[in-house]
């Protein structure tokens, strides 16, 4: 089982959870805002507050991502030039880059 489908798994099996504890929970409560109050179903209360964790969750999660990614671009430009600088001083790095990158790779294959 790979781990995406071990999230779908999960994924599924909370949305059932939660649509089972929505629907059992139908009564009407009085919801307290800043400034007003007013009466709405428990159910609603309940799937609004859940989708509303998982779009906050998803967005930050998004906002990493994509740090992570220009973060990542960003690197591998400073590192050309660094090869680009060595290699115009006569320094050979191709071998240390290699078994650096298979070590890298390595090291990523473990955590799957």
């Amino acid at each position: 089982m790979t781990k995406g489908q071990t999230y779908v798994i999960l994924s599924i099996i909370f949305v059932i959870i939660v649509a089972v504890f929505a629907v059992t929970n139908v009564d009407s409560v009085e919801v307290n805002y800043l400034f007003w109050t007013q009466e709405s179903p428990l159910i609603l209360v309940i799937l609004f507050s859940v989708l509303m964790g998982g779009i906050i969750t998803a967005s930050v999660g998004a906002i990493r991502i994509y740090r992570l990614q220009r973060e990542a671009k960003r690197l591998k430009v400073e590192n050309t030039k660094l090869i680009t600088k060595l290699e115009e001083n006569g320094l050979s790095v191709e071998r240390k880059i290699r078994s650096s990158s298979s070590k890298t790779n390595d090291a990523y294959s473990k955590t799957k």
